[in-house]
């Protein structure tokens, strides 16, 4: 599990494919590799990967055609940017949201704009996590914990403050670049108990929850 604070930014020193799946060289700093070991995992860009080996200048991990089919790491290349995090620790403050590193899905920057000395972007998401997305909700983007300020239809509004934008890779994004998303977790097993909890009353295969569902289960207020 990861907390979606970024800890420092990497870089892809090598991608190449072996035998169907790809294979990351990623270049990160000493201080960051010191308690590094064998079999850690470490989310890149919101990817959760095992390291295979490793030296003070980096990491190596495999990415199987499943995570490749779900991300945007097969036209990654050399040289290109990368958000990483150490998986947390339960002594450790939990100052984002629980982000498993496992990618929903991607999405596309579709404006991007300065306000003030913060940036504004809109970001563009799969129809399929939409349900999963409310405003003031979590989400992480490219494996970085944000706030979503609004949405509308397909795209939602996040605020990236300074900060953020200097210590990840978000603030070098540019429109039309490709992000990876995970939602919240709790919106997905919310989903899950309610669908269940439909499913002993009826044998529909899709989501049935609307607003008088959810008042039904105690989970609206009108």
């Amino acid at each position: 599990m990861f907390t979606g604070l970024v800890e420092e930014v990497g870089a892809v020193n090598v991608i190449r494919q072996q035998s169907g799946d790809w294979v990351l060289d990623i270049g990160a700093t000493g201080s960051f590799m010191e308690d590094v070991r064998l079999g850690d995992s470490i989310a890149v860009n919101g990817v959760c990967l095992t390291v295979t080996s490793m030296s003070g200048k980096g990491f190596r991990a495999d990415v199987s055609r499943e995570t490749s089919a779900h991300t945007s790491i097969a036209a990654w290349r050399a040289g290109v940017k990368v958000n990483l995090e150490k998986a947390m620790q339960l002594s450790a403050r939990l100052g984002g949201h629980l982000v498993s590193g496992h990618v929903d899905g991607v999405g596309e920057l579709t404006s991007k704009q300065e306000d003030a000395r913060s940036l504004r972007l809109v970001i563009r998401a799969p129809e399929e996590l939409l349900r999963y997305i409310a405003a003031k909700g979590s989400i992480t983007v490219d494996g970085v914990s944000l706030t979503v300020n609004d949405i509308s239809g397909a795209e939602m509004r996040l605020n990236i403050v300074p900060h953020t934008a200097h210590a990840t890779t978000l603030g070098g994004l540019k429109v039309g670049s490709v992000v990876h998303l995970e939602v919240d977790l709790l919106a997905r097993y919310t989903e899950r108990l309610l669908f269940c909890a439909s499913a002993e009353k009826s044998d529909a295969k899709t989501s049935t929850i609307s607003k008088e569902f959810l008042a039904q289960h105690g989970f609206y207020k009108s």
